[in-house]
């Protein structure tokens, strides 16, 4: 199953290498909100579609039980809408789990909407300003989803700092489905501050906060950092490394995306 997996993988990159080198001629330079947890206010430009996929493996440990293991494949889908506005697909197509519980499938799909509402203006502090609105629906199974939707709002702040800085922070709440009934507000929080090394490579680190997300559980901080490479125009690379700080999360995971716009 690992091999097909990867085998899949690596032939849709290599089929979008060669598309977005075929398209990368006179373009603007590709943003992505891979790999940090934050998300930018940029927007996908009108009429464009971004592809931004990526693996996971994740080793997580705990009291009592075999230590988790986990392989992920991502992809989120953006398109632009208008100037300010975009639409997207998240999604997990292959989830791989061993420890306590084998198990291989698919997790949820959330369709989002972002909103880029103000713009900053240059040379000043105030950020540009947006929000981000997505429903998460049960398409995946134990245990990976809970079977019910779960749906939130999230607001987006990106400054713009001397020295080839950048800040994005997020505060927002999901509402996340309980068992047997009910949902439980769940507030997150997120700051990434990136810098660009010349005009190809840029480096990030961040701390993100999830209050609970089931009754009786501890809320949990992580910190992760990463690096992105932008090898054309409308395609880049990236990887990163996380770790949890407190409460429950994984003793570390590492992830490595791709990501590719079409059209303008």
């Amino acid at each position: 199953m690992r091999a097909a997996v990867r085998r899949l993988a690596a032939a849709c990159w290599v089929v979008i290498v060669i598309a977005s080198a075929a398209a990368a001629e006179d373009s603007e330079r590709i943003q992505t909100d891979r790999p940090s947890v934050s998300t930018s206010t940029y927007t996908v430009q009108s009429g464009a579609v971004q592809i931004e996929s990526g693996v996971e493996y994740s080793r997580t440990s705990v009291g009592g039980s075999p230590t988790e293991r986990q392989f992920s494949l991502d992809v989120t889908v953006r398109a632009g809408l208008t100037e300010r506005v975009e639409i997207r697909l998240d999604g997990l197509p292959v989830v791989v789990t061993r420890g306590s519980q084998d198990d291989t499938g698919w997790g949820d799909l959330s369709i989002e909407a972002k909103y880029r509402f103000y713009d900053g203006k240059e040379g000043r502090w105030w950020p540009s300003l947006g929000v981000l609105p997505f429903v998460k629906f049960p398409t995946g199974h134990e245990p990976h989803g809970t079977n019910v939707p779960d749906f939130g709002l999230i607001g987006l702040a990106s400054f713009n700092l001397p020295w080839g800085f950048g800040l994005d922070t997020n505060f927002g709440v999901d509402a996340v489905a309980q068992r047997p009934r009910g949902y439980l507000p769940q507030g997150v929080a997120s700051a990434a501050l990136d810098h660009d090394i010349g005009e190809r490579w840029s480096v990030y680190g961040e701390v993100f906060f999830t209050s609970p997300s089931e009754r009786g559980v501890r809320g949990s901080v992580g910190f992760d950092a990463g690096v992105e490479f932008v090898l054309t125009p409308t395609l880049a690379l990236d990887a990163a490394a996380q770790t949890s700080l407190a409460g429950p999360g994984p003793d570390y995971s590492i992830r490595a995306g791709l990501s590719v716009r079409f059209g303008r």
